[in-house]
């Protein structure tokens, strides 16, 4: 079996699409995932399956929660060796100086439209950096996220794909519980 993570996109945020994380894990069981875990209210949820296909995953789940719960949302499912890279490919971790909790990883749908980074760099400011690496992509935020022009409508728009943001410490604290 493989552990995987399903990152939701914009659930419990002001109010929106709302799902109580007890009622998202017991989804997951339904389908019949196994070692069903969830973190924080913002829709990160571990578990292990036996199907290989990502993409029939993320419909399954997709479908579920349309049905459950009412709501169209956007997933991102990754295994959990994936999610180890992203934490082990943070260019920003090598400056000591860098306080982690204005890092944050965009993870992005396979795919996008790499000529997009371009039009990304005009929403920079506040001497805030990206990089993007594989399917994430890494921002340094050093006057915090809220502050940002940049935000993730604005880089999947210019992307033209669906991505889904996560602060450092919860992509730490994914990578620790998928490994329980």
């Amino acid at each position: 079996m493989t552990t995987y993570i399903a990152l939701l996109r914009g659930i419990n945020v002001s109010g929106h699409n709302k799902i109580k994380m007890v009622e998202l894990k017991q989804l997951f069981i339904n389908l019949s995932y196994n070692d069903v875990t969830t973190y924080i209210q913002s829709g990160n949820v571990i578990f292990k399956s036996s199907e290989k296909n990502i993409s029939k995953i993320e419909q399954q789940i997709t479908a579920q929660i349309k049905q459950v719960f009412g709501h169209t949302i956007s997933i991102l499912v990754i295994t959990k060796k994936q999610l180890e890279t992203i934490l082990k490919s943070n260019p920003f971790l090598k400056n000591n100086s860098i306080d982690i909790k204005v890092l944050y990883a965009i993870l992005l749908k396979e795919n996008y439209f790499a000529e997009g980074i371009k039009l990304i760099e005009p929403y920079l400011t506040n001497n805030e950096e990206i990089k993007i690496i594989g399917n994430c992509s890494y921002i340094h935020y050093p006057s915090g996220a809220g502050n940002s022009k940049l935000t993730i409508n604005i880089i999947e728009k210019k992307l033209q794909t669906v991505a889904t943001s996560r602060n450092w410490r919860t992509i730490t604290k994914l990578v620790e519980l998928s490994n329980l």
